[in-house]
């Protein structure tokens, strides 16, 4: 997408020439092209983007480059760095039938390596079409001059039949699943990774709080009591995937030395379920308070805002941008209790034992 179009063989000196610069990502559910620019070239964003939209230049010098800047990357996340590989074994351990199960990366360099020029060009006119976007302008522009941009660059652009992908839901996991990797890095580590609620369920927000009170900075549950109470872990970390559909809530730490991992698994499940049963108003007060000043600090630049609003939509609920406070200071003792008790049982998880294979 940064390789040239039709009309605009280098896609970045258009835009640096108007001042703006660009950047993408991809997560498990969406891809997000954004770029800024000075007020007064906004229409450049336009023709940039909808050129783009239209059709690429594809060819094979193009594929061939990209395709290696993508297998630096594999090599630099997953293979050259101590635990890089975590998320490739993890992720297939914790899903049978959804895709979540596959990196967005691709499993393994091969799956770079075999992308064909047609492969591209087929995935490119199914899924990115007008049809098939959603699209914000945020800044100092109004929703005239806007929709005026967006008919004179966008309308010609033809719909296109797009593919909507059908898979099956992940089935509830009804037994624990361990997994052993050797590996040669400095410490013995455990993930452990359990099936949380979908973005739009109930219990999302309680398992977003639940993630902070246990595993957020130096004064969580967790921190407190396996780090530098017990001295088990060096560090340990507890967040959530955040996917649209069913994700995962991951506990994941570094294990001292002569610690073992089974001794580490149970220490963490006991502490959850002591954290369950004992989590006071006040530690929830406290998580909701930093939880609200992280969204409004985040909300002040106009860029965050835009990507919020663009989710949000894809969401199929615009409103949640403006009403993701509410949520999150709606969560109570019992829903998040309940939530908790619900997710984190061993049964609804998958273990990862990380194993240095230099350990005496």
């Amino acid at each position: 997408m940064f390789g040239g179009s039709v009309n605009i063989p280098d896609y970045d000196d258009a835009l640096q020439k108007a001042g703006g610069e660009n950047n993408a990502f991809t997560s498990n559910d969406i891809t997000n092209y954004y770029l800024t620019l000075p007020q007064q070239n906004i229409e450049t964003g336009f023709w940039l983007e909808s050129d783009r939209m239209l059709s690429l230049n594809f060819n094979e010098h193009s594929l061939d480059v990209q395709r290696n800047v993508v297998i630096e990357e594999f090599k630099e996340r997953y293979l050259n760095q101590p635990y890089g590989d975590i998320w490739l074994k993890l992720l297939p351990l914790a899903y049978k039938v959804h895709p979540y199960s596959w990196p967005t990366i691709g499993k393994e360099i091969s799956h770079i390596e075999s992308a064909t020029l047609d492969d591209v060009k087929d995935f490119f006119f199914s899924f990115y079409a007008p049809n098939n976007a959603i699209l914000v302008v945020a800044g100092n522009i109004n929703l005239e001059q806007t929709k005026a941009f967006c008919q004179k660059w966008f309308a010609d652009i033809p719909t296109r039949e797009v593919r909507k992908p059908s898979y099956g839901q992940e089935p509830k996991q009804t037994a624990a699943r361990f997994q052993g990797i050797e590996a040669d890095v400095p410490l013995h580590a455990i993930v452990k990774a359990y099936h949380m609620p979908a973005r739009m369920e109930n219990g999302y927000y309680e398992a977003d709080l639940l993630s902070d009170m246990l595993g957020s900075g130096r004064s969580a549950i967790l921190y407190q009591e396996l780090v530098k109470k017990q001295r088990l872990f060096s560090e340990l970390d507890c967040y959530i995937s955040g996917d649209v559909d069913r994700g995962l809530f991951i506990i994941e730490g570094k294990l001292m030395k002569n610690i073992t991992h089974e001794q580490a698994n149970k220490e963490i499940e006991k502490t959850l379920q002591w954290a369950l049963e004992n989590i006071a108003e006040k530690e929830l007060q406290k998580v909701k308070n930093k939880t609200e000043t992280n969204i409004r600090f985040n909300e002040i630049s106009v860029l965050n805002r835009a990507m919020k609003l663009a989710y949000c939509e894809m969401l199929g609920d615009i409103e949640i941008a403006n009403k993701e406070v509410e949520h999150y200071l709606a969560v109570n003792l019992n829903t998040l209790k309940a939530a908790g008790t619900d997710m984190l049982k061993p049964e609804n998880c998958s273990t990862l034992f990380y194993i240095n294979k230099n350990a005496n």
